[in-house]
C-alpha cells in the first residue's frame, strides 16, 4: 500500500524535493494533499499533476480550517516545510491528530520542544527530524543507541562568509549574503546561514530534540558540505553521516524509516578525489551562534525569543534598512530581557513570540533612527 503524504510548504526548497521523491517512487508514495502559503498557480498546477491532490493557500486561512483539511487528507506522515515560526501551529495540528509528522520547520522545536514532544508521545506518533544535520543525527543515535553518545557534532558550512575579514562584514548586502556556496534554499534561511543564525536554531534544536546539555553539542565549520553531522561514542570514536549536499537524501529517511530504500539518488565516489575540512567556528564575527547557545542553557522562553528577534531582523536586512552586523546587535538586545517563565501551553509560546517580536521591532526602529 502507498503511503499517503501531505506536503505542508510544497513550493517551497523542502516540498520541491519531497515532489521529486515522490515522482522517483510513485509505487510507494501518494500525495495526500498540498498547501502553500500565496502560490496559487503554482499549487493548483501541481494538485492537477498530482491526480488533483487537494490543496489549500495557508496565507488567509484559520486554524479550524487548516485542522479540517488535515483531517480530510487522512495523511499516513505529514511533511511540514514552512518556514519560520509560521511552521509551529500545523505541527500541532499534525501531531494532535496522532499523525507522524517529518519535520523540516527547525522553529517547531526551537519555540516548543517540551510541548511537541510530549504532545507526540501522548498520541503516539513520531516527528522524524528532516533537516539534514539532525536527519543524521536521529539516523546515528538510531544506530548506536542513546546511551552510547558522549556529543553531537554539527556540521555548518559557513555560509558566503566564511573568510570575510570581521570589519568588511557589516557592509554585505542582501545580494551577497544570498550567495550560498553549497545549498539551495529560500531567502531567509540563506540569510541565517550566513550569519550563521541557522546553526544556532539547530545547536538548540539538537538539545531539545536528543535530550542533551549544550556542552554536549559541538559546531565545526565543514565547507564541502558532505559530512551532515557527527557523534562520538563513549569509547572517543567518531561517526558520520555522509552524503552530497541533497534534501532529498534526508526527506526520502524520514518518510522511509526505519527502512533502507534503494534509490538513484547521487552518491559519492571518494575515489573522485573529494576533500574534507574541518575548522571552528568564528563565534566572535557571527555572534548569532554564540547567543543560541547562550539562549539554549536557560529555560524559559529565552529560545522563543532569539527566533523572533532574527525573524524581525531579517526582512529588515534583506530589504536594505539594516546593516548585516545588526541582525545580532536586535537579537542580543532582545534576549537581554527576562524571558524565564515557562511556556506551559501552545498560547503561551505565542505570547511570549509576540512580545519578543514587539521588542524587537522597538529596537529596530532605534537602530534605523540612529538612536541605538
Amino acid at each position: 500500500m502507498k503511503k499517503k503524504i501531505l506536503i505542508l510548504g510544497c513550493t517551497g526548497s523542502i516540498g520541491t524535493s519531497t515532489l521529486n521523491i515522490v515522482r522517483e517512487f510513485s509505487d510507494k508514495f501518494t500525495v495526500a494533499g498540498l498547501t502553500a502559503y500565496s502560490s496559487k498557480e503554482k499549487l493548483d498546477n501541481l494538485s492537477k499533476e498530482f491526480d488533483n491532490a487537494p490543496s489549500i493557500l495557508l496565507k488567509d486561512i484559520d486554524k479550524e480550517a487548516l485542522d479540517k483539511f488535515i483531517k480530510s487528507c487522512n495523511p499516513d506522515i505529514v511533511v511540514n516545510g514552512i518556514a519560520g515560526a509560521a511552521g509551529l501551529l500545523p505541527s500541532i495540528l499534525v501531531l494532535n491528530q496522532g499523525i507522524d509528522l517529518a519535520l523540516a520547520n527547525k522553529e517547531t522545536i526551537v519555540m516548543a520542544g517540551s510541548i511537541v514532544k510530549k504532545l507526540a508521545q501522548k498520541n503516539n506518533c513520531k516527528i522524524l527530524p528532516v533537516d539534514s544535520e539532525h536527519s543524521a543525527i536521529f539516523s546515528l543515535i538510531e544506530r548506536y543507541g542513546n546511551d552510547s553518545i558522549h556529543e553531537i557534532i554539527l556540521t555548518a558550512s559557513g555560509g558566503p562568509f566564511r573568510e570575510m575579514p570581521s570589519e568588511q562584514l557589516q557592509k554585505v548586502t542582501a545580494s551577497d549574503a544570498l550567495k550560498h556556496p553549497t545549498w539551495n534554499m529560500g531567502e531567509k534561511i540563506t540569510i541565517d546561514s550566513a550569519s550563521m543564525a541557522n546553526k544556532g536554531l539547530e545547536v538548540i534544536e539538537a538539545c531539545r530534540l536528543f535530550n542533551v546539555s549544550t556542552d554536549k553539542v559541538k559546531v565545526v565549520v565543514h565547507p564541502q558540505s558532505l559530512v551532515h553531522s557527527l557523534i562520538r561514542t563513549k569509547d572517543g570514536v567518531m561517526y558520520a553521516q555522509i552524503s552530497p549536499p541533497d534534501m532529498r537524501h534526508p526527506i526520502l529517511t524520514a518518510l522511509t524509516w526505519p527502512e533502507f530504500v534503494p534509490n538513484k539518488l547521487e552518491q559519492l565516489n571518494l575515489a573522485d578525489g573529494c576533500s574534507l575540512t574541518f575548522s571552528a567556528p568564528r563565534l566572535n564575527d557571527f555572534p548569532m551562534l554564540k547567543l543560541a547557545y547562550e539562549v539554549a542553557d536557560k529555560s524559559g522562553a529565552y529560545t522563543i525569543a532569539y527566533n523572533a528577534a532574527n525573524e524581525i531582523a531579517v526582512p529588515l536586512f534583506l530589504e536594505g534598512k539594516i546593516l548585516f552586523t545588526d541582525i545580532p546587535k536586535i537579537t542580543n538586545e532582545v534576549i537581554s530581557m527576562n524571558w524565564s517563565t515557562e511556556p506551559v501551553t501552545i498560547d503561551d509560546v505565542f505570547l511570549f513570540d509576540n512580545q519578543a517580536r514587539i521588542k524587537a521591532k522597538e529596537v529596530a526602529d532605534k537602530i534605523m533612527e540612529g538612536s541605538f
